[in-house]
């Protein structure tokens, strides 16, 4: 099969000796729909060495046990809201964890120790006050989704809520530990509304739940064992270390490129990108013709968080900490979410006797630190633990390692966040298919973006729904298979153009506008 469309490379490398293929996708559980639906001509092309993608772990340090290296986790880590009892609902991420034998065990978040610039300080009763403003700033951001009233920050609102934590390090660092923990964006810079139904769509109708992940296959360990349900072992379908370049779409087909000019083409494509790389510039991977102007606004006003572990091993007779407490707190009194939440896993649930520790920095923090040396890092981290237990009580760390999410060209971020203002609609365009090129990932999930779940349940309803033009189109149908993906086969449910709140005539004396924005009297000829 040789290259049609191939953006100035006159022909590509023979790929097949076969028909086109059916479907070209980077995403397990789509091909998992699609093998379901008995759609068995794909190809699986991934960046890396390894599936799973952002759900990646790596050795770390030394066990004293075996001899060998721990297995720590760089990305996701949590199943996040388990299940109602007795009979669900389930998340679906419980449902294969418990399938695949997945290693877990409950974070108990009542389970901390508070620290400031003085060492042991016990502010944890801060967090009932910030529970009281939570409560009505949930309440608030029900009605105005149930009202459709304007979208505002988290902090907005939390203002309105009586939070207010202003310059108080302690309250800012309880703050930190409830919201950007979890969102790996400040409160300044998420939505009040969709925060709320992101938490509730998972914590309140799963459970609350989270569940630790540390199993020495690695959390990609149950998406190994499904895509074992439909690969067999060195399965050509699966293309490991495959880096696309462009993809080119017509009416009839998409051509993928990869990046030693081979190409692949295919009736249809699933994209997996993540934001981070839909946003880069340049452009890591290029589409011809270009994304339409509603699909590009929607890709550049969502937000691509990063989440940094930084993981630290000490050695085990010389654990400085309270190995029955899972979370310690640090409060800087210079700066907000500065090295702020350290976890141990070195507990009698997790991993007793490793003797690691690992604290966690998002977002401005995350940037800073994965911008900077390794030791530069390693110095900070120490000074700010030798402040909190003591300078004579900190050893230098056997072995430190972390991430660089941000400088991942396969991922650049962690995972997404809605940002305050972007309606649903806007989202909506985010996740619809431009023709045969069809968008899944955990930021397409309109209730969980930046949770595993969201990743799944999209990857299986893009799947789902691509199975449906394929057999439909043989029964002369061109309409999507469901999963939420309803829509034409060659172009779903988007819009082309989204107004805003306030018409042209709001613009006017009695509102303020006293003269129009448009003159161009003061630049003369």
């Amino acid at each position: 099969m040789r290259c049609r469309n191939c953006w100035d490379h006159s022909s590509c490398e023979l790929v097949s000796s076969r028909a086109e293929a059916n479907i070209i996708s980077p995403t397990n559980n789509a091909q998992q729909a699609l093998s379901n639906a008995s759609v068995t001509d794909f190809l699986l092309l991934e960046y890396l060495g390894d599936i799973g993608g952002r759900v990646a772990h790596t050795t770390f340090g030394r066990n004293a046990e075996t001899g060998g290296a721990y297995i720590v986790e760089l990305g996701a880590n949590w199943v996040q809201g388990l299940v109602t009892p007795p009979d669900g609902p389930e998340n679906p991420i419980w449902t294969l964890a418990k399938k695949h034998n997945i290693t877990n065990s409950y974070s108990n978040y009542s389970s901390i120790l508070t620290y400031n610039a003085t060492g042991p300080s016990d502010y944890i009763d801060l967090l009932d006050t910030f529970e009281d403003g939570y409560s009505t700033y949930e309440q608030d951001a029900g009605s105005s989704l149930s009202d459709n009233i304007i979208d505002t920050s988290v902090r907005t609102a939390f203002s309105i809520a009586d939070w207010k934590p202003g310059k108080n390090p302690q309250a800012q660092a309880i703050e930190w530990w409830q919201m950007d923990w979890e969102y790996a964006y400040p409160p300044e810079e998420t939505s009040s509304i969709f925060a709320s139904v992101n938490y509730n769509a998972t914590f309140y109708q799963f459970s609350d739940e989270n569940n630790f992940v540390f199993d020495p296959r690695g959390f990609n360990a149950f998406i190994k064992g499904e895509a074992s349900t439909f690969l067999q072992p060195n399965d050509p379908r699966l293309l490991l270390n495959t880096i696309v370049d462009s993809i080119t779409y017509s009416p009839d087909s998409v051509t993928v490129q990869t990046r030693n000019s081979t190409c692949y083409t295919a009736r249809y494509a699933i994209v997996t990108f993540s934001v981070g790389v839909l946003q880069s510039s340049p452009s890591l991977v290029t589409f011809t013709p270009a994304l339409p102007a509603w699909k590009t606004r929607a890709i550049s006003t969502f937000a691509m968080g990063t989440y940094t572990k930084i993981f630290l091993q000490f050695p085990r007779d010389q654990v400085f900490w309270d190995t029955s407490t899972q979370f310690f707190l640090y409060a800087d009194p210079t700066t907000r979410g500065y090295y702020p939440v350290f976890q141990s896993l070195d507990h009698p649930d997790f991993l007793p006797g490793s003797g690691i520790l690992f604290v966690t920095v998002v977002h401005a923090q995350s940037y800073r630190v994965e911008a900077q040396s390794d030791q530069a890092t390693k110095d900070e981290v120490l000074a700010v633990l030798r402040t909190m237990f003591g300078a004579d009580n900190v050893p230098q760390p056997t072995a430190f390692m972390y991430p660089r999410w941000s400088l991942e060209p396969w991922a650049m971020g962690s995972y997404s966040n809605w940002p305050p203002g972007m309606t649903v609609k806007q989202h909506q365009n985010l996740r619809a298919n431009v023709g045969r090129v069809w968008f899944a990932g955990e930021a397409t999930s309109a209730e969980y973006f930046g949770f595993l779940q969201g990743a799944w349940e999209e990857g299986a309803g893009v799947g789902r729904a691509v199975a449906g033009c394929l057999q439909n189109s043989t029964a002369g149908n061109g309409t999507a298979g469901g999963g939420g993906r309803g829509g034409a086969c060659d172009g779903g449910a988007f819009y082309d153009v989204l107004h805003g709140s306030s018409p042209e005539e709001d613009y006017a004396m009695e509102n303020g506008w006293m003269v129009s924005s448009f003159q161009t009297n003061g630049y003369g000829d």
